[in-house]
C-alpha cells in the first residue's frame, strides 16, 4: 500500500512558517542540503529541479497533495503546475485549479484513502499545517527538517487537530553542522 509522507521544514517549537506564511527563517544552505537534494529530490518543485539540473524521474513519491495556501506562492510566481514530475492534487473547499495538470479535492482524507488503493509510489504531503492536521491519522511517515530556530508563533506543524495520542517511532535521525536535524518517523502500529 502507498505511504503518505509528510516532508516538511519546522522550527524547534513546531512551526512550519511564520504567521504570514513565509519560511525565510529556515536554512536553505549548509551541509544538510546535500541529503535533501540526493534523497528527497522528488519533493522539489519543478522550477527548482530545473535550476539544479535534476532530470531523474521520481523514485520515492509519484503524487503530491498540498493545501491551497501551499499552492498559492507558485501561482503568484506564474507557475500553475509546480510539481510537473508528480501527479498534483490541491485540497480546497472553494477554489478551482489553474491547470489541467492539477486536480482539486474537497475531501483530502477520502482522496488519500483512494490513492492508497492505487498502485504507484508514495504520496508527498507538501502542506500546509491545516491540511496535515486534517490528514494526521492518514500519515505513515514523517520527515522533519528541524531548523535551529524558535519562531514563537506561526503556522503549526499540525493545525486544527484535536487531542489524541498518536504515536510515531523514530527510524532515522541525522544532525548536521548547519544545525539542521533531519528526523524520520514511522507510524507506530499497535
Amino acid at each position: 500500500m502507498r505511504e503518505l509522507i509528510y516532508y516538511v521544514a519546522t522550527s524547534l517549537d513546531g512551526y512550519i512558517a511564520a504567521p504570514d506564511g513565509t519560511w525565510g527563517a529556515f536554512l536553505d544552505e549548509g551541509d544538510h542540503m546535500a541529503v535533501l537534494l540526493d534523497e528527497y529530490a522528488d519533493m522539489l518543485p519543478g522550477h527548482v529541479r530545473g535550476a539544479l539540473g535534476i532530470t531523474a524521474g521520481p523514485t520515492l513519491v509519484d503524487t503530491v497533495i498540498m493545501g491551497w495556501n501551499t499552492y498559492t506562492p507558485a501561482l503568484d510566481a506564474g507557475i500553475v503546475s509546480p510539481y510537473p514530475h508528480l501527479r498534483q492534487i490541491v485540497a480546497s473547499r472553494s477554489r478551482s485549479s489553474a491547470s489541467p495538470d492539477v486536480a482539486v479535492t474537497t475531501d483530502p482524507v477520502a482522496t488519500v484513502r483512494t490513492l492508497r488503493c492505487e498502485g504507484g509510489g508514495g504520496i508527498y504531503l507538501a502542506g500546509g499545517g491545516a491540511l496535515a492536521g486534517a490528514l494526521i491519522d492518514e500519515i505513515d511517515r514523517l520527515v522533519l527538517k528541524i531548523n535551529p530556530v524558535v519562531l514563537g508563533d506561526g503556522i503549526p506543524l499540525f493545525g486544527g487537530t484535536s487531542y489524541a495520542d498518536r504515536r510515531f517511532r523514530p527510524t532515522r535521525t541525522r544532525a548536521f553542522d548547519s544545525g539542521v536535524v533531519i528526523a524520520e518517523y514511522a507510524r507506530a502500529v499497535g
